[in-house]
């Protein structure tokens, strides 16, 4: 005669008891993820990544609510209280006050010869930067996506003739390119007697960092479809006999957030770089747009008599050029936590 080895495992009250072998153990319950969770659950673990993102949102909250702050802070960036006030500037053009003339009144010191306040300078020009650099990488983005996933899953000839231009265009030198361009840019469309608007100033920079930026992402993203195509779920796909964009669509391009993401990430910060290097080198945005590349050159011109007004500007680019790449690095690891850093 054999005895029972099966035992009830208590259930809700009013619910009849489960039964199941007293050697097992009763199952966990097991909860999915999809892989946006992980990466999201990866990312919230890396401490520095979380740190950047804060120091990141606050430099992108800024440049948004510039007009607020300058209506709460009282002041605009175009004023020239320096000349309009007397007491606030020496018979040289520099502050009187010590530490480039910070006070209650000028947080961050006003402007040499000008005397616009510093403050309500920077943050506008963390807006112009911020701006350009956004609609650069939104430009290349989308343009790298469209050259890139076309030479990968088309290929042939299609392929060779993107691949030759990509080549054309990497073998430009691009710091150059610019300097040389963007003022024959702004010739072609303004007499040489009259003074350029700001905004075909900035369409100018959009564009011609645009043209000699999406070879990079491009050319990576047409490695990744290379690779996809052949894979079997592509295959399966053409096989129920669904479109080629039915295909990139759905197949293709939700593979490819991840280099996507990370490589937007990564070039946000070297196009705001790129624009203030414009702008310092006179060849960007002009007197009286607020810029950091502008706050630079002018920085340069008396940082021997007035140090302080290089200090904001300069500590602002920085630590926003190091939080983005840091940023940036969690991002990748966060999705690939096999990439070593």
């Amino acid at each position: 005669m054999t005895s029972s080895t099966e035992t009830t495992l208590a259930g809700p009250p009013g619910e009849p008891g489960q039964i199941a072998d007293s050697g097992t153990a009763a199952p966990a319950e097991l909860a999915g993820r999809s892989p946006g969770q992980l990466m999201w659950q990866r990312f919230k673990r890396d401490r520095t990544g979380v740190i950047s993102a804060y120091v990141v949102g606050f430099f992108f909250l800024v440049g948004i609510f510039a007009p607020v702050i300058s209506k709460l802070y009282g002041k605009d960036p175009y004023t020239l209280y320096g000349t309009n006030e007397p007491g606030l500037l020496n018979d040289f053009g520099y502050p009187i006050a010590p530490n480039g003339g910070m006070s209650s009144r000028f947080w961050f010191g006003i402007e040499p010869n000008l005397g616009r306040d510093v403050f309500m300078q920077l943050v506008y020009g963390i807006r112009t930067s911020l701006s350009i650099a956004v609609a650069v990488t939104l430009a290349v983005t989308a343009t790298a996506i469209v050259m890139g996933v076309t030479a990968g899953y088309v290929g042939g000839k299609t392929d060779y003739f993107i691949g030759r231009v990509t080549d054309l265009l990497m073998a430009l030198p691009a710091q150059l390119f610019f300097v040389a361009v963007m003022p024959v840019v702004t010739a072609v469309f303004v007499s040489p007697v009259d003074e350029t608007p700001t905004y075909l100033r900035v369409v100018a920079l959009i564009s011609v960092q645009w043209f000699l930026g999406w070879m990079g992402l491009a050319r990576l993203l047409r490695g990744q479809v290379l690779s996809l195509r052949e894979r079997e779920f592509i295959e399966a796909a053409r096989v129920t006999g669904a479109s080629s964009w039915r295909i990139v669509r759905r197949e293709l391009l939700p593979n490819l957030v991840t280099p996507i993401l990370v490589q937007s990430t990564l070039m946000l910060p070297a196009f705001v770089t790129a624009e203030a290097g414009l702008s310092f080198l006179g060849v960007g945005l002009i007197e009286p747009t607020p810029d950091w590349g502008r706050m630079f050159a002018r920085g340069a011109e008396v940082y021997q008599n007035d140090l302080t007004y290089m200090f904001f500007p300069g500590i602002a680019m920085v630590v926003f050029i190091v939080a983005f790449n840091l940023l940036g690095d969690s991002v990748r690891d966060a999705f690939d936590p096999k990439a070593a850093r």
